[in-house]
């Protein structure tokens, strides 16, 4: 299971990437719209987060808390909601542009931090 959950766990990285390094490009171009990488990065994100999370809790070494996988759920979801409602725009707020990037931010703050 481990080599699994290491697979997961990389996976989960590159939807980071993609969604940090969509948000950050998309803003550096001065247009603020939610590009194809955010979108796949935060689709990317809710589905091996809930594969890290589900089916590989059992005890063990790598078990977290259970109030951070629901928070780190609910974060997600909120910028899954978020991108994908907004994808069609042509541009979106800049207030909700900055709010999908700050949750993307703490969402991996909760990762970090959270013992």
């Amino acid at each position: 299971m481990e080599p699994l959950r290491l697979t997961l766990l990389f996976i989960h990285l590159i939807g980071f990437a993609l969604l940090l390094g969509g948000s950050v490009a998309q803003y550096l171009s001065g247009r603020l719209r939610i590009n194809p990488a955010m979108l796949w990065g935060s689709i990317i994100q809710v589905v091996t987060g809930l594969g890290l999370a589900a089916p590989l809790r059992g005890g063990g070494d790598h078990e977290p808390p259970t109030a951070k996988l629901a928070v780190k759920l609910v974060i997600g979801l909120m910028i899954f909601v978020m991108a994908f409602f907004s994808r069609k725009r042509d541009e979106v707020n800049r207030g909700h542009f900055l709010a999908l990037v700050g949750l993307t931010i703490a969402n991996a703050a909760v990762a970090v931090f959270w013992r």
